[in-house]
């Protein structure tokens, strides 16, 4: 019987407005090789110089990850012939990287597992290649954006602990704002390595590292694909080659591309034209105090506040809704109804109309006024969802729409007791029903006493003094 042994390395670009040692432009682009300078075609006599953003925010993602920080900025150089660098050599860290020892904890089955992350470094990415039958396209706006590495301990046995795992980071990463981290984009790629071994085994098996998966649901196949592959080859007395390979889509399948080389092979040395700069403690400190409260530690927080384990993963999946949220909170609403609303009615018209939190009309204020105006009794729940409805369509705020509906809910206890003894007048031969003891009637004088004020009377107070007045009868 064989198990899997799972490493990752992940790829995410960050969100810097320069390339990492260039002036060029850092943004997506569908034209290509329009972001370019000559240091990124490395025409003669040029030289990097390091984006200070650029290494704040790999630092930043480093201490989110739990990571121990260097007091040093140190680059190096890594040597490999290939047409994606027109160096022929690519700026990395190989020796004091942003990032050791870090760690990442996930929820698997209701147990905390925690994923050893072994380094994170910042370097620079490659072209984009489109390959065609007889010939290949580069694409050189990409060359030199800002990517962190960040490279697991082969510490993952299935693919849902990967998938978890990736989920809590590029939550992490968005979180911190150091990337969007689009798939759709390039921005996030992921490096999966998976070896096996029998149970018996006291060493791992030979791995193969499948490159550039752009899509979970794509690195879940993968690692479900190529266990099979190895876990045949090895029950069948083969011997699984150490190698580099790639995810065919279309054909859900891995295919080899070459042989997998080891890192002496890349002649790594110190970057020899970017000097060691030392990072002052308030450097790292004032990097520290940038990073937010994190969506782990805000999804317990909802939970204690009486939020659904459901509804409070649903507000932190995004920062944006996780801030929303947190404002309401600030200004007083309860945190279970808050969230009914959020998770329910806002996002379901965000989703039916294409649009971010940011992009609605409803702001925090609006909808803590909305809640108050439920809580305070001037209008009920039902007509709450109406004035939702009315001040995302109307683009006015709560209270106004209230005014001018004339929605206001009627809480006067002496109104509505007018209203009940109208209405048990009118229908004798209802009261006499109720009084030959089917009680269950009176749903039929809730709904005429409710009809008679317009809806506007308060549905509480209706149902006690109803029974307070059919009982006198």
């Amino acid at each position: 019987m064989y198990k899997a042994v799972i490493g990752l390395e992940v790829h995410c670009e960050l969100n810097t407005n320069s390339k990492m040692f260039s002036s060029s432009k850092n943004e997506y682009n569908n034209n290509p090789n329009v972001n370019l300078s000559v240091i990124d075609l490395a025409f003669p006599g040029i030289l990097p110089l390091p984006n200070k953003e650029g290494i704040r925010k790999a630092i930043k993602l480093a201490m989110a990850l739990n990571c121990e920080v260097p007091n040093v900025v140190k680059f190096d150089r890594k040597n490999y012939y290939y047409p994606d660098l027109p160096k022929g050599y690519q700026i990395t860290q190989m020796t004091n990287p942003f990032g050791r020892n870090g760690y990442l904890d996930i929820e698997i089955d209701g147990k905390v597992k925690r994923c050893g992350i072994h380094q994170l470094h910042l370097e620079e990415d490659t072209a984009s290649m489109e390959h065609h039958l007889d010939y290949s396209l580069l694409d050189y706006n990409r060359c030199g954006v800002p990517l962190v590495e960040i490279v697991t301990e082969p510490c993952f046995s299935d693919e849902e602990e990967v998938v978890q795992f990736l989920e809590n980071l590029r939550s992490i990463i968005k979180y911190t704002d150091v990337s969007e981290a689009s798939s759709d984009k390039g921005q996030l790629r992921v490096d999966v390595n998976i070896s096996m071994m029998k149970d018996t085994d006291t060493h791992f098996g030979v791995r193969a590292e499948i490159k550039n998966i752009n899509s979970f649901n794509s690195v879940k196949e993968t690692i479900l694909y190529e266990k099979k592959r190895q876990e045949e080859i090895l029950s069948n007395g083969g011997v699984v080659i150490q190698e580099t390979r790639r995810w065919v889509d279309d054909e859900g399948k891995t295919v080899g591309m070459r042989e997998k080389v080891d890192a002496v092979d890349y002649k790594y040395y110190v970057e020899p034209n970017i000097p060691l700069v030392s990072l002052s403690d308030e450097f790292l400190s004032e990097i520290r105090r940038e990073i937010p409260v994190l969506h782990y530690e805000r999804r317990l927080k909802y939970v204690s506040l009486g939020v659904s384990e459901k509804d409070a993963k649903t507000l932190v999946k995004s920062k944006d809704i996780s801030d929303y949220f947190e404002k309401v909170l600030e200004l007083g609403a309860d945190a279970k109804e808050a969230s009914n609303w959020i998770t329910t009615r806002l996002l379901g018209y965000m989703n039916n109309n294409d649009k971010s939190i940011n992009e609605v009309y409803m702001t925090p204020d609006m909808l803590y006024s909305l809640i108050d105006l439920v809580n305070s009794g001037k209008i009920s729940s039902q007509q709450a969802k109406d004035v939702f409805l009315l001040v995302l369509e109307e683009e006015k705020s709560p209270s106004d729409i209230v005014r001018e509906k004339g929605m206001e809910q009627i809480s006067d206890e002496g109104k509505i007791r007018d209203i009940v003894n109208k209405v048990i007048d009118e229908n004798q031969p209802q009261l006499e029903t109720y009084k030959s003891g089917k009680t269950n009637i009176i749903g039929f004088f809730v709904g005429q006493v409710l009809k008679a004020s317009g809806g506007k009377a308060n549905p509480s107070m209706v149902s006690k003094i109803l029974n307070e007045e059919i009982n006198k009868r």
